[in-house]
This record gives C-alpha cells, structure tokens and sequence, in this order.
C-alpha cells in the first residue's frame, strides 16, 4: 500500500472539515482531506442546502396562497414535487461541484474512502484510494447521522428519517412526525404547505423545549393555524406497516394512522470504526470525542471538530472549530467558545435564537429582564404582511449586558446576526438603542426590543 505524508490529515469533508482543511492549507501546510462519501457532508447533501432547498419552494407556494392579499390574482396554482426534488439534486450537485474546485485551488489532496487510525500519526485510507498516511496532526471531522430507533428502525420505505425522505419524488397524503425538535418541525412545515395532513408526535409538554417557553408556544400557535395536529407527551412504542401506510403504536393511546412516518428523534455521533482506541483518543459514554477549548484531543496532535464532539450539531459551530483546531495547528492559540451561537429553525414562521432564553437568563443569577417587540406593530412587516412574530432581547437589567435573542417570524434567520454580533463583542443594550437603524426595516425591531428592555418604548404605550 502506497505511503504519503503531509502535515495535516483532516478526517470528513463537511463544513468543519474542509474549512480547517483551507485555512491550514492557506498558511502553507501540506493537507490531505479524506471523505467516504460526498464532499460537504451532512450539510450539503442530506442536511441544510437540501432541506432549505425545497423549504423555499413552500416559502413560495405560501406567498402564491396570499396573493389575493397584495391585489394579484393567479388562478388556479399547480405544483410538481418531482420537479422540486429535481431542483434539490441540481442545487447539492452544483455547490459540490464548486466546493471541489475551491478544495483543488487551494492544492488540497482529496482522498476518497474510509479513514481508520493506526496510531496517532498513521491512517489508513481504504475505498476508491488505497494508502498508508503519516502525518504530524490529525483532525476528526466525521459528524453525525440520524439516531435509529430499536423499537422502530427506519426502513427507508414507509418508515423514514432525516435523509431518506428527501427522496421523496411524490407527497403521501398523510405524515407521522415522530419527534417535535427543529429537525422534525422544518418537515412538518414543508409538507404541511403542500396539502399533506402533518401530525407530529412528541414525548415531551412541547415542541421546541430547547429554545424557551416563548418560541415553542409560538410556533405552536402557527401550526395549528396551519393545520398540523401537535400531540405531545405522547410515547410511541412502535411503528408497523399498515395496508398501504404505517401504524404508530401509541401507549395508552389509539395507535395513529397515516401513509409514512418520519422519525426526527435526534442524531449520534460517529465516530466508531475510526481506530480511535488504536490511538488512543477518549470518548464519552456517547462516542462523542472529548476535546478542550482549543479543539485539541487528550492525544497530542489530534484534535476534533464538529457534530463528532457532541458539543453544538450546526454546521456553522462545526466551521468555527475548524479554524480554531488549524490556528492552533499553524502555532496560534485560539479558544472556542459558546455564548454567541445563533441556531435557526427554517419552519414557517422562520425562528432564530442565541444565547440565553429569559428562563436561563434568570437560572444563571442575571437579574435579567426582556424587552419583546411584536411584529405587528412594525411599519415595514405590516406593509409586506409578515405581522406574524415578535423580536425579544434578553438584558441584565443592572449592567445592560445583552444575554441572548429570540425572534419569531419573517427575515428571522437574518436578523440573528445583529444580536450574535452584540453578544460576541460584549456590547450592552444602549448599544443597540443607540445606534440609528434604517427605516423602514424588520431589524428596526431589534431597536424598539431594546428600549422596551430598559423601559423606555417608542412605538408601544408605556407600562403601567
């Protein structure tokens, strides 16, 4: 077997993977990036670019059914889902296509097949290339996959996780969610718009738990304006096949029937068959590699990024460790850290958060407070009739530290980044309250949020 070597072996070409793979190679490393499947990982081929990819078709079919609002007639509104399924493949090809040649610019070694650790400087690449790889550092980057359910394990037929069902090339009439995170709801949401009967079924008093009390209620409020039945703390003990569909097993409950079931219960690590224990590297009782602030394992040389670490599962997380573990790499310490993360829902209505919710806020000792502004007193959401939601921030009433963000509604994925960037340089509200925003724009709420936070409302009545 062939043996190379290079300075740096970057173990998943996903959006962790590759980034550290160019920043190192950009400072004058030799890089070897090896992937067993599609370049750009979970991301790009079964995770954010296909789902947002077809999730804009649904913005639009949604703005279509308002037409009528604007003054515009269209008649009679058809769609063709193989069509949009279509779309998605081109869309994932076309960026895949791009991620390449950018990898090939920046004279990246591109090996396909699977990685395993022989020691903490050797690997052994098995698939399409063969090869021995000595190397001085090593990073992990091999994400994660959809959690399988014993009870119910995916068939890929009638029952279907997070990447089956993006192989749909038709709508069933009727959809099972089992699982009621962001996973689950951005599908409820997509599916719902084209006409399918969504149920989602949840184990806990409510969907979204981790992103506060406020969001959850609001996007429950939206749903079942929608349409899609919400049942939670509910228990499903199995799925089976059913004539032409899927019964879900229910305790203490009347089983549910429906044409497919999705499970969106949550994702595992994956990290085993990596040889981790040939070199030595620790994991947690999840298969999560254990890794420090500067992304270093417990082995020195070997660092890890991504979904592989448990830490945060977002590809934008995953990109920031990966430049954190190459500066480190390249002999600059860098640290990583977590209080400015912002996370996206893609369900309708959009939702965005970062940092803290008030709840946590006030568990963590703040004397905290929040200003919510809705968007139904905003000039430019109600001319564009995007008056659903709010934009809340939340402060510690005594420094006017910002602490975290919530917002609900249309643009939110965009307007996140506003507050990201106040949490991440430690700006207080006045920050914020004090610096003249265009107008008329959805992020003029983030203003109107911030005088409300320090009591001092423009374009709300005062509290009595």
């Amino acid at each position: 077997m062939e043996k190379k070597r290079f300075d740096l072996v970057v173990i998943g070409a996903g959006p962790g993977g590759y980034v550290a793979a160019i920043k190192a190679a950009q400072n004058g490393k030799s890089v070897a990036l090896v992937e067993k499947s599609f370049l750009g990982g979970t991301c790009l081929n079964v995770g954010c670019i296909p789902t947002k990819t077809l999730l804009a078709n649904a913005q639009v079919m949604h703005k279509i059914k308002m037409a009528e609002e604007y003054g515009i007639s269209t008649g009679n509104v058809t769609f063709d889902f193989l069509k949009m399924k279509t779309r998605k493949d081109q869309v994932v090809e076309k960026i895949r296509k791009s991620l390449g040649g950018l990898l090939q610019a920046n004279k990246i070694t591109i090996l396909e097949g699977k990685a395993e650790m022989l020691s903490p400087t050797e690997i052994k690449v098995v698939g399409t290339d063969n090869c021995l790889i000595e190397a001085e550092n090593t990073i992990i980057a091999t994400g994660s996959e959809p959690l399988d359910i014993p009870a119910f394990p995916c068939d890929h037929v009638r029952i279907l996780n997070s990447t089956s069902i993006l192989e749909l090339t038709q709508l069933p009439k009727s959809l099972a969610i089992i699982g009621g995170g962001y996973i689950g709801c951005e599908f409820a949401s997509l599916y719902a718009e084209f006409g399918v009967q969504v149920t989602i079924l949840e184990a806990l008093p409510t969907i979204l738990a981790l992103q506060g009390k406020g969001v959850a209620t609001a996007l429950t409020s939206a749903f079942k304006k929608q349409g899609i039945d919400i049942q939670t703390d509910v228990f499903v003990e199995g799925i089976e096949h059913s004539g032409d569909g899927v019964s879900v097993k229910l305790r203490d409950k009347e089983p549910l029937e429906a044409d497919l079931a999705l499970v969106s219960v949550g994702r595992k690590v994956s990290s085993s068959h990596l040889g981790l224990e040939k070199a030595g590297v620790k994991v947690d009782s999840k298969g999560a590699i254990v890794v420090n602030e500067k992304m270093e394992t417990n082995v020195p040389g070997v660092y890890a990024i991504g979904d592989v670490t448990g830490e945060f599962l977002l590809a934008h997380v995953a990109s920031h460790q990966g430049i954190v573990a190459a500066s480190n790499i390249l002999g600059r310490e860098v640290k990583m850290h977590y209080n400015a993360v912002p996370a996206v829902i893609f369900t309708h209505p959009e939702i965005a958060v970062v940092g803290m919710t008030l709840e946590q806020a006030k568990e963590a000792g703040h004397n905290a407070v929040v200003g919510m502004f809705p968007f139904q007193a905003l000039g430019k959401s109600i001319a564009t009739i995007d008056t659903d939601g709010f934009a809340e921030v939340i402060i510690d009433k005594g420094t006017g530290q910002i602490l975290g963000a919530q917002v609900v509604g249309h643009e939110a994925a965009t307007l996140i980044a506003e507050i990201t960037l106040a949490i991440q340089n430690e700006l207080t509200v006045e920050c914020v309250s004090d610096t003249i925003h265009a107008h008329p724009t959805v992020a003029e709420a983030w203003l109107e949020a911030a005088l409300l936070a320090n009591d001092e409302p423009l374009h709300m009545p005062p509290k009595q």
